[in-house]
């Protein structure tokens, strides 16, 4: 990468490369004349309009199909077809735009700006801009809890550490040093010297000089990647394949009906009536109230999510979520609590290890951010946090980056200490006076507490003269043992439990951290993801595999370490090539990953790039919330496949039941206006069925969209359709027009309206969950607005029905109770011997 070769040029070579001064910096006419070249500070947004939204809705193959069909209602002069179609369109419309804008506001409510002002050096002058005017060459100073706006080369520091975790995924902050690299960093978390866009300073002060800014800088570039990643919805590659088949089938079959229509009445047609009857039976096939009732299910699934303070931007993102095989995630934040504690020292229940740890903390009068020293503080007892008034600090050294330690000169009780903490293996070397058992025992423990992915630090004291203070850097003997402390970033209660159920639905965690082997192994052993902390692939192993290594490694590895932002990406495009995959993450690092994935997910705290490429926003960041998340988008894909197999079993026999007998008789066996009559009290209740309860079976495996499977199902079941309304046919042919129209029409809608309570659940549907109050509701009323409907003065003279007789409704509705028993008989048999959808 670019940044990294100014780790090993000097300072004055940047300097000169860039055209500054070190001490004055910039002036401001030189700022106007890079600002035109470089452009602002800023990333590229990718601002979304509420018309882009508005625009979205209609962007799929159904949308086209129902969008023609009413065009050619309209064009023949059938204005209530056309009419019909379009509010449906519009309905679908107006749902999925209000919830997508609806949370891309709430977004834009949750969204934190970056730094929005920085301290820089202007001719000599501590000014305070904002940071979108900051041009490479500026000089700036960063102190404690800033966020560092551009990336960076420090020029000088004081004790300055920086946390990186939303670049690297690495709890712990990055002591940061101004000194040459002895060799070019090939990590970001070998970048001792450079500060990064976004990173935040946790302790210390430094100065530095604008390497780049905006687009170019690191963060800049993932989120370039970010923009050219393509994203692919499951949901919508599954809507469009139903789409283009049902737009085949209609165009074949109307071409069919017309030709065996001229063929076989010998051109004795009226062309006018022929073509109204064709298109309208064209729109009965077409289940033009699916984006509806889609809409609806995933309108549903999000604000179940709300209730769980998940935000959903990509609404067809629910159902997605219940397509998931695999999950990626974070650690940091994520899986673990992201806040360090002392989970145990050396030697154990010692007070004066946590009292030294303490005193040895770096200047006492600055709020604490350095994580260390918030675990040590807070691990200290009420009697000890009383002891440590009695201690006067005389002097301290920084963390030198070189020693690996930092040091502090305390006097109590008129003696003088020089206390000094560090890395365990240098405070060892400090320790001369230790026999080699003890030094064995306590490099033992640290052994022990590294394989269990712990952080470690060492404390060792010195008593020293009063007028030896200004020489306690070159002090490097003589020092007293008095402990080590290991820390641990807790993994969050709800996290294991998250993954047992994930695991029993079928999903697999996967792991990818910037974090260290050791760490990364741990907590994917704690958790349950892997069977040893040693089973963990490092993106330097990962790297020098082939391109089929890589591909078998990502299936058979789930915990990954040490992963840039590009190799994040590019596991989840490997995993992608088999699997549907969700994405959750928070760090700037995770935009390209989270945009490449098919359902991605971020937590309110993520970087703006991050929030920019996600589909669903949490804002509690919790494990278990996300598989709530997959169990809804199941039963959103659930209810939508009901409704999908449903319509075209009970359509498709309809259509060629209807389409064959017009060929067997003068007259049409059911007028146009009967046929939108029918298509409108089936769909009403097919509408509720977004809101209908699902099998626990059906929850337990990923679901996809199996065009074929679902396709040879409705034709099975739309067989039998056929065959009883042909048996309507048959009974009612020679009772003249108006009562075979009537009747059939009667038939038809009962039939599928009962059809709905078999083909809702795989079982057998009296030990199925009870169904929802709104489908039971909307079907009673189609029910009984079917019987009535012929009795009324509207139904005889706008729909032209005659009146059944006691005896006529007798059959349909013995004829209607026999077809449910069939389609029971049929359904179970099926699902029996055959699964519906692939996993």
């Amino acid at each position: 990468m670019d940044i990294f070769r100014y780790t090993i040029q000097p300072v004055a070579d940047i300097i000169h490369a860039l055209r500054t001064d070190g001490e004055a910096g910039l002036d401001e006419q030189e700022v106007s004349q890079r600002l035109k070249q470089y452009g602002r500070n800023t990333l590229s947004a990718h601002s979304v309009q509420w018309w882009r939204i508005l625009i979205r809705q209609y962007a799929s193959s159904f949308m086209y199909l129902l969008m023609g069909a009413a065009l050619l209602a309209f064009a023949l002069q059938e204005l209530s077809d056309g009419i019909i179609i379009m509010l449906f369109i519009f309905i679908n419309t107006t749902l999925g735009f209000y919830q997508e804008y609806h949370s891309e506001k709430t977004i834009q409510l949750l969204k934190k700006y970056v730094a929005p002002s920085a301290t820089v050096i202007r001719k000599g002058v501590r000014v305070r801009v904002p940071t979108e005017t900051l041009v490479p060459g500026d000089r700036i100073v960063l102190t404690t809890g800033d966020q560092v706006p551009a990336d960076v080369r420090f020029l000088e520091i004081n004790d300055l550490t920086i946390d990186e975790t939303m670049l690297t995924g690495e709890s712990v902050p990055v002591q940061k040093i101004a000194n040459v690299l002895p060799a070019i960093a090939t990590g970001y978390h070998e970048a001792l010297n450079i500060g990064f866009s976004g990173t935040l300073v946790v302790n210390g002060e430094a100065t530095a000089v604008v390497l780049t800014t905006g687009d170019r800088t690191v963060a800049g570039g993932i989120a370039h990647l970010t923009n050219e990643t393509k994203h692919s919805s499951n949901f919508q590659r599954g809507i469009n394949r139903f789409s283009r088949f049902i737009l085949q089938l209609v165009g074949v079959t109307l071409l069919l009906i017309i030709g065996a229509h001229l063929f076989l009445k010998n051109g004795q047609v009226n062309i006018v009536e022929l073509l109204l009857f064709a298109i309208t039976l064209a729109v009965s096939v077409i289940p033009e109230a699916l984006p509806v009732v889609t809409t609806f299910a995933l309108s549903r699934g999000a604000k179940q999510l709300a209730k769980k303070n998940v935000v959903v931007k990509r609404l067809s993102a629910v159902e997605d979520m219940g397509s998931i095989e695999i999950l990626c995630t974070d650690k940091t934040g994520t899986l673990t609590e992201n806040v360090l504690t002392v989970a145990g020292t050396y030697p154990p229940s010692h007070h004066d290890v946590l009292l030294y740890a303490n005193l040895a903390v770096s200047d006492t009068e600055k709020e604490k951010h350095e994580p260390f020293d918030l675990a040590v503080e807070k691990a200290l007892s009420a009697e000890d946090r009383t002891r440590l008034t009695d201690y006067t600090r005389r002097a301290e050294l920084p963390f030198n980056p070189e020693l690996k330690r930092n040091a502090v000169v305390i006097e109590h009780d008129h003696t003088t200490e020089l206390i000094t903490r560090g890395a365990p293996e240098v405070i060892l070397a400090l320790c001369t006076r230790m026999n080699g058992a003890q030094k064995k025992e306590v490099q033992q423990w640290i052994v022990n507490e590294g394989r269990k992915g712990h952080r470690l630090l060492g404390i060792a004291k010195k008593k020293i003269a009063a007028d030896a203070i200004d020489d306690m850097e070159h002090m490097h003997t003589q020092f007293s043992f008095v402990g080590m402390i290991s820390f641990v970033d807790h993994v969050k209660p709800t996290t294991i439990p998250a993954v047992q159920r994930a695991e029993a639905l079928g999903v697999r965690i996967t792991m990818i951290t910037g974090d260290s082997r050791e760490v990364a192994g741990a907590v994917g052993y704690e958790i349950g993801l892997i069977d040893s902390p040693e089973h963990v692939m490092t993106a330097a192993e990962f790297d020098a595999l082939s391109d089929q290594e890589q591909q078998q490694a990502v299936e058979r590895f789930s915990v990954f370490a040490r992963f840039a932002p590009e190799d994040k990406y590019a596991i989840i495009q490997l995993l992608q090539k088999k699997y549907e995959v969700g994405f959750l993450g928070e760090g700037i690092n995770d935009a390209p990953g989270l945009k490449a994935a098919g359902v991605s997910l971020v937590v309110q705290s993520a970087a703006d790039i991050a929030r920019e490429a996600a589909d669903i926003i949490l804002l509690e960041s919790s494990l278990a919330v996300i598989v709530d998340g997959i169990q809804e988008g199941r039963t959103v894909f659930a209810n939508i496949t009901k409704y999908i197999t449903g319509t075209l079993s009970s359509n498709f026999g309809n259509f060629f039941a209807v389409a064959i007998a017009s060929l067997l008789i003068p007259f049409l066996p059911m007028l146009p206006l009967q046929i939108l009559l029918v298509n409108l009290l089936s769909d009403f209740p097919m509408i509720a069925i977004s809101t209908d309860t699902v099998d626990p079976a059906e929850l337990r495996a990923p679901k996809k969209y199996n065009v074929h499977e679902i396709i040879l199902l409705a034709t099975i079941l739309g067989c039998i359709s056929t065959i009883f309304d042909f048996i309507f046919f048959g009974l009612f042919v020679h009772q003249g027009a108006g009562v075979l129209q009537t009747n059939w029409f009667m038939g038809s809608i009962l039939t599928e309206l009962v059809f709905l309570f078999s083909i809702r659940t795989k079982g057998f549907f009296l030990l199925s969950q009870r169904p929802s109050r709104p489908l039971l509701l909307l079907t009673v009323t189609a029910m009984l607005t079917t019987i009535i409907l012929p009795f009324t003065s509207l139904g005889q003279h706008t729909f032209h029905f005659i009146p059944p007789t006691a005896v006529q409704l007798g059959i349909i509705l013995s004829l209607v109770c026999i077809y449910f028993i069939c389609t029971e008989c049929v359904k179970v048999l099926y699902h029996k011997h055959r699964k519906f959808v692939t996993n």
